[in-house]
């Protein structure tokens, strides 16, 4: 297998899940209180039996400033566990400075090693004048473009227990010199047994584009805290060889109380 999946599909399957047709889309708004300053969450990584890494997504304790922009500093890592470096090691992070009202990023940044490879992002967004800057020059944007890290803090923002089930909500995804135009469906609620105890969820099941890691385009489910927090809680995908999963182990610093635990 591809081992990179490891980390891929958890942290990035929002880049992969497949295209909407322009008609299907709307102009996507956030309304932050999800989550605030110094949030810390931790994921497990599983593939079939075997715990090969862990994820971590953090924001910082206070706001940046991106030119006379207050912005929040949102962070998304993954890596391989030392006990698993001799199939593949990866240490990835990816990083945007967001609106803290809308969301949108003003910056972005990307750092990938896996084993003897390396490669390195930045864009800087123009969201009034509809595209990004990058290392290959000017690429057009919608309004609603996001970077990967930022386009799940906003998906946090998303009030999906409102919406009927098999309802959509389109985001789009700036990766690798691409914009993406994705979609979430929200598929009811879910009590999930975790480390941590019994959680109620809210359960997703974005389309994935079928390719060398993914086998099924509906092979995702992701479940979230049905709470005024929204904390992804459990991702499991199959992928070409084998199956991953995701869990929650670690949070710390909620903007809100957890109630969705332990009932």
């Amino acid at each position: 297998m591809k081992y990179r999946a490891l980390i891929i599909a958890p942290v990035l399957a929002l880049a992969l899940l497949a295209n909407q047709s322009p008609d299907q889309r709307a102009n996507a708004q956030a309304t932050p209180g999800s989550f605030g300053h110094a949030e810390q969450l931790q994921y497990r990584i599983h593939y079939g039996l075997v715990n090969a890494g862990i994820v971590t997504m953090n924001t910082d304790e206070s706001f940046a400033t991106v030119g006379s922009q207050p912005t929040m500093h949102v962070r998304v890592e993954g890596q391989t566990l030392k006990s698993f470096e001799w199939a593949y090691k990866v240490r990835d992070k990816f990083e945007a400075w967001v609106n803290p009202q809308t969301v949108k990023p003003l910056r972005y940044a990307k750092t990938v090693r896996e084993n003897t490879y390396y490669d390195q992002d930045l864009a800087v967004f123009n969201h009034s004048e509809g595209y990004l800057r990058n290392r290959n020059g000017q690429l057009p944007i919608t309004a609603e473009t996001r970077d990967i890290a930022s386009a799940i803090y906003f998906l946090r923002t998303v009030d999906w227990g409102a919406l009927s089930i098999g309802s959509k909500k389109p985001v789009d995804v700036y990766l690798d010199n691409e914009v993406y135009n994705l979609s979430v469906a929200y598929a009811g609620r879910e009590t999930i047994q975790t480390d941590l105890g019994p959680v109620r969820c809210l359960k997703l099941k974005p389309e994935l584009v079928v390719d060398r890691v993914f086998k099924n385009k509906n092979g995702m489910t992701v479940w979230v805290s049905d709470d005024a927090n929204r904390i992804p809680v459990r991702i499991q995908t199959d992928i070409q060889v084998g199956s991953l999963k995701v869990d929650l182990t670690q949070y710390k610093n909620l903007k809100n109380g957890f109630t969705a635990l332990g009932r």
